[in-house]
């Protein structure tokens, strides 16, 4: 049997391949996506003390640093037993949407749009950012200055640029100023704009090109507040494939409803809803999940959404237009925030003393997806297991399926394309995938040992 071997994957976080599988007849007989990556910090997180956690984790990856702080910070509040304050809700909330801002703006303009701007087809050292800039010099410009805002906003609220630290069990370390939050209020301002701006791009986006290309029916999960967008509180829907809302669950409920599974040709973790349906979480899961984004704007872009794939649409290319109209809800909530002069309150903080209750389990929207980190600690605090499952683990199987179908299409005669190998890849850069975040192995890995005898 042939094989055909894209790798590495290009403009996604990490390190990927996908392979083709041909039979005798030079067609498509299976296609797999491949992620050989090992980094084990549930397994080196045990033993240390909870309170850690926060500060630990986002090193586990230096694109999604925020919400793994934030996600294990929750966790940390239900081991203590302890509710953070309105500010320092506030503030945990402001961090995770400069991490949205930062992420979607990268994503969207950086490393998405080279496809469709200057075309899937174009030679390999033109389609990228490099020649984005030149292509449409202006564009890239407020896409770096969006970039920068939401970085400025992370190291502003969470202490630090790249691995927050100031969320800590029962709240935050630092208040902020009234001299940042008018400095991030104008830039929130100035953000928006450019994201407004920036519809009239998106929206079009995928004009004349087939959204059926990597197809894949699934369920889909997200967070939602009442029916209203958010990503920091709230219960976690589960919806089926046929669009209907089948669940919810908060906190350990979760192991009710979703579980994790490990294939033979990746390290990578799978996860689907107990009973054997699959699902995806991030941008087109929670757009299909939520009644409305809850802010001016960004609702009416979804309304344009919705009027082109309904309510609950299974189009893996959606995914850009729905990770912008989150990136336009995140601008002004940020704003929104900004604006409110109780954010600089100096009530941050609740109080913190004995562990008291042996399990913690943090749930937060990541610009990905929904993310989930469990702890379980001795009396004393000190942690025995953790377990983390991540939003590309969770969209694993779509873009496995995804990829095997559009190889489907594109290989001719036992033979790849640049362009045909690219519009594989394409299927990939939809879910974003963040494999620093994802390589989190159970079960048996395919780990092959080769002893050599030098000569």
């Amino acid at each position: 049997m042939k094989e055909i071997t894209i790798s590495p994957v290009t403009r996604i976080e990490g390190h990927a391949g996908i392979r083709i599988y041909l039979n005798d007849q030079g067609e498509v007989d299976s296609a797999h996506f491949q992620v050989v990556e090992l980094r084990g910090f549930e397994k080196f997180l045990i033993g240390a003390a909870i309170e850690e956690a926060p500060r630990i984790t986002p090193r586990i990856c230096g694109i999604c640093p925020s919400a793994h702080h934030l996600a294990a910070a929750k966790a940390t509040d239900q081991i203590f037993g302890v509710e953070p304050p309105a500010t320092g809700k506030k503030l945990r909330e402001l961090l995770n949407i400069g991490q949205f801002i930062h992420s979607h703006a990268l994503h969207f303009f950086m490393l998405a749009a080279p496809d469709f701007i200057l075309g899937h087809d174009a030679p390999a050292e033109t389609r990228n950012v490099i020649g984005l800039a030149r292509h449409s010099p202006e564009l890239a410009k407020k896409a770096i200055a969006v970039r920068k805002f939401g970085q400025r906003l992370t190291e502003a609220v969470g202490g630090k640029p790249i691995h927050p630290a100031n969320a800590l069990p029962g709240g935050m370390s630092t208040p902020l100023t009234e001299g940042k939050r008018a400095e991030l209020a104008t830039m929130a301002d100035e953000a928006l704009q450019i994201a407004r701006e920036g519809w009239e791009i998106a929206r079009s986006l995928l004009d004349g090109v087939d959204t059926e290309i990597g197809a894949v029916t699934t369920g889909f999960l997200g967070m939602t507040n009442h029916g209203v967008y958010s990503t920091y509180d709230g219960p976690v829907a589960m919806l089926g494939s046929g669009g209907g809302r089948i669940g919810s669950f908060s906190g350990p409920d979760y192991t009710n409803f979703i579980e994790e599974y490990s294939e033979d040709w990746s390290y990578l973790k799978f996860a689907r809803f107990k009973g054997g349906e699959y699902y995806r979480v991030g941008p087109l899961a929670r757009l299909n999940i939520v009644e409305k984004m809850g802010t001016e704007h960004a609702d009416a872009a979804l309304v344009e959404y919705r009027e082109r794939f309904g309510t609950a649409t299974q189009a893996a290319l959606a995914y850009h237009l729905a990770r912008y109209i989150e990136f336009i809800a995140s601008c002004e909530q940020a704003v929104e925030l900004l604006s409110d002069p109780g954010i600089t309150g100096m009530d941050i903080r609740a109080p913190v003393g004995a562990v008291v209750n042996r399990r913690g389990v943090g749930i937060i929207e990541a610009p990905r997806g929904t993310l989930i980190h469990d702890y379980t600690v001795n009396e004393a605090g000190i942690i025995e297991r953790c377990n983390l499952i991540v939003a590309t683990c969770q969209n694993n199987y779509a873009m496995d399926r995804g990829v095997e179908d559009m190889a489907r299409r594109v290989v001719e005669n036992g033979a790849l394309t640049e362009g045909a190998a690219n519009r594989i890849e394409m299927i990939i850069r939809a879910y974003d995938p963040c494999i620093s975040c994802a390589t989190h192995a159970i079960g048996r890995m395919p780990l092959k040992i080769e002893c050599v005898r030098r000569t």
